[in-house]
């Protein structure tokens, strides 16, 4: 977890996880038997993860795809009703579980703050913050092909450093995301100390500052397509609400003002085809090579126009378009028989609070301040001096209250008290559903209580988490315009999609979990996984 100046923290306030609602997803798959895949195994897996991507955008606007979206969700095997079953419902912890098969307690990666940027691996031919998995603990199935098929090739592409680097886990193999200050695809000193040649032949084609400047987003379809008001003024808080949207016209602006604009996925997935033909991924039948794609731009429209905005249909529109191309040149080179898509995402999103949504009955939502906050700091710090404990000690991080341990050792009990007093006077406040001390939900039913189940696939007792908050549906804290983060199902149910000739084309309205999509992969792919698991294979994806 990210440790912040203690005493500042506890004795001021700081930011914590957001809303809540009623749960119906199931805890466990139901255990189907997969058939052993027949034939060869695929020449190429592609691993697509949309940031910020609610499965009901798949069904809500199913009749106006027409490109890749519309060739995925026709042809493939699609889990309506998939969740990540974790409470943290961040970039960041998301994304460590889609090729780990692990729950963040397991994988290190509890959220975006404690994430990958570090200085200790800088950028390559870049500014800006560097990055590793330097906190991700385990294996992926990147890992499990490699360890099998040592001839086997991998590339991992994203806007966001976290996006790029998490499926992929510890490896060292080609990982790239985009550097807003320079405008360029890089990479860090944990991976390599230069950029291959195609690398930065493409970052030479500056295409945010030459090919994008200047250019307006505006609706792909015909207004009368968009259900949606197009002026809100709560969207955006206020700026810039309505189409049409122009980038500047400013080089350097534009570079960096990019990744809110569609623009950005298509570059990602430009540089992600570039990948595919310099490395030459799946040119051969003798190995199975895998590229992981992650694309954030949803993530940055989201956030800053909500769910129930025109700016997310259409932008979903236009990557339906945009995977459309990527699909067809892949399909072209490699033959679509030889490749596998899986595809998901890392979370969902809440809508606005002073917007009455089209998602979810929000007419309650509202915001939390920090000043309401203060009483439970307070109420808490006469119980820490009263145990006699170091007061350092203890950290409030979006939700969760932590504690260093070893400035506390043999004082389990008293950390304990700590933790329950904290409970006890964070849930009078207004806005906030529950509050779990982690040592007390380990006897919670977790098949019931998904709030609980939730929890504890983040934190374990003994760690640095020892309580953590849970707020009322469709609250948030803050002045974020829309978000997620919360152990709900708006921001917990994602698609888990899976594509190729092994796997029968339909809807699935089972339960299936973003922590079983690696095993399902290592069972077409025939490859053992290097450790246990938390994830299980989805049987009913395969065809009979």
């Amino acid at each position: 977890m990210r440790r912040l100046p203690s005493v500042a923290v506890l004795l001021a306030v700081a930011a914590f996880a957001a809303p809540a609602c009623a749960q119906r997803s199931q805890p466990t798959p139901p255990r189907v038997v997969a058939p052993t895949p027949p034939g060869p195994a695929p020449r190429l897996v592609v691993f697509l993860t949309i940031d910020q991507l609610r499965p009901d955008y798949l069904t809500r606007w199913d009749s106006q795809f027409t490109g890749g979206l519309r060739r995925l969700l026709d042809g493939g095997h699609f889990y309506v009703n998939a969740v990540h079953d974790h409470a943290i419902t961040e970039t960041a912890p998301g994304h460590a579980s889609t090729m780990s098969g692990r729950f963040p307690y397991s994988t290190g990666i509890a959220s975006n703050s404690a994430g990958v940027n570090t200085p200790t691996a800088p950028l390559v031919d870049s500014d800006g913050v560097g990055a590793s998995p330097f906190r991700f603990k385990g294996t992926t199935l990147t890992d499990w092909l490699r360890a099998a098929h040592p001839e086997s090739r991998v590339l991992s592409v994203s806007r966001k450093d976290r996006g790029a680097i998490l499926p992929i886990g510890a490896g060292k193999y080609p990982v790239f995301w985009y550097a807003q200050r320079s405008g360029k695809f890089t990479t860090s000193t944990y991976y390599a100390d230069s950029l291959p040649t195609w690398v930065k032949a493409f970052n030479a084609e500056d295409h945010a500052g030459t090919r994008y400047k200047g250019r307006v987003w505006d609706l792909l379809l015909p207004a009368a397509n968009y259900p949606e008001p197009d002026s809100v003024q709560a969207e955006s808080a206020g700026q810039e609400p309505a189409f049409p949207h122009a980038m500047p016209a400013d080089i350097e602006l534009a570079r960096n003002m990019v990744i809110g604009y569609p623009w950005m996925d298509q570059m990602t997935l430009d540089f992600a085809w570039r990948g595919i033909r310099e490395m030459e991924l799946g040119a051969s039948a003798s190995r199975t090579d895998l590229i992981a794609v992650s694309l954030s731009t949803l993530d940055a429209v989201g956030h800053r126009w909500g769910p129930d905005s025109r700016e997310v249909h259409d932008q979903l529109l236009r990557l339906d378009r945009m995977l459309d191309g990527f699909l067809d040149s892949l399909f072209t080179l490699r033959g679509r028989e030889n490749v596998v898509i899986a595809l998901t995402a890392d979370h969902g999103v809440a809508p606005i609070p002073e917007v009455r949504s089209t998602w979810g009955d929000n007419s309650r939502a509202a915001r939390l301040s920090s000043r309401e906050l203060e009483p439970v700091i307070a109420g808490v710090a006469p119980k820490i001096r009263e145990l006699q404990l170091d007061p350092t000690a203890f950290n409030l991080d979006w939700g969760v209250l932590e504690v260093d341990r070893s400035k506390v050792q043999g004082k389990e009990a008293e950390v304990r008290t700590v933790a329950r007093e904290f409970a006890r006077l964070a849930r009078r406040v207004r806005g906030i559903q529950r509050v779990d001390v982690i040592d007390d939900i380990v006897r919670a039913d977790t098949v019931r209580d998904n709030y609980a189940r939730r929890w504890l696939h983040m934190f374990r007792p003994g760690g640095e988490a020892i309580a953590v908050i849970t707020m009322e549906p469709y609250w948030l804290y803050g002045s974020s315009i829309a978000t997620h983060g919360s152990p709900h199902d708006y921001d917990a149910k994602v698609p888990v999609l899976f594509f190729g000739a092994a796997f029968q084309p339909g809807r699935d309205s089972s339960a299936a979990r973003v922590v079983d999509m690696a095993p399902t992969l290592a069972h077409l792919l025939r490859v053992q996984p290097l450790e246990k698991l938390d994830g299980i294979v989805l049987g009913s994806a395969f065809k009979r």
